[in-house]
């Protein structure tokens, strides 16, 4: 599973399309928790990542909306440098 960003301890990978399923969405990894969110609308629909890292990987993804989707469309995967903390 690639890693596709770090920032702040978090760590964001995403699966290859013949290995998962729909709807688009990246893993989180922070520490000992892990949670996967939905490309689309941002929301963590599994896991356990506290509040607080979750506003953050929101925020990188509706920043990096476009290009998540072109990953998990084109299967080609690449490091997403860290959002300014000013926007996280």
């Amino acid at each position: 599973m690639p890693v596709i960003a770090r920032f702040e301890g978090i760590i964001l990978r995403m699966y290859l399309r013949q290995k998962e399923h729909n709807p688009p969405h990246i893993h989180a990894i922070y520490g000992e928790r892990v949670g996967l969110f939905m490309i689309e609308t941002t929301e963590m629909f599994e896991g356990d990542i506290p509040l607080k890292c979750q506003q953050k990987i929101k925020r990188f993804i509706e920043h990096y909306r476009e290009e998540l989707y072109e990953m998990w469309n084109s299967q080609v995967f690449r490091v997403l440098e860290p959002v300014d903390r000013r926007e996280l």
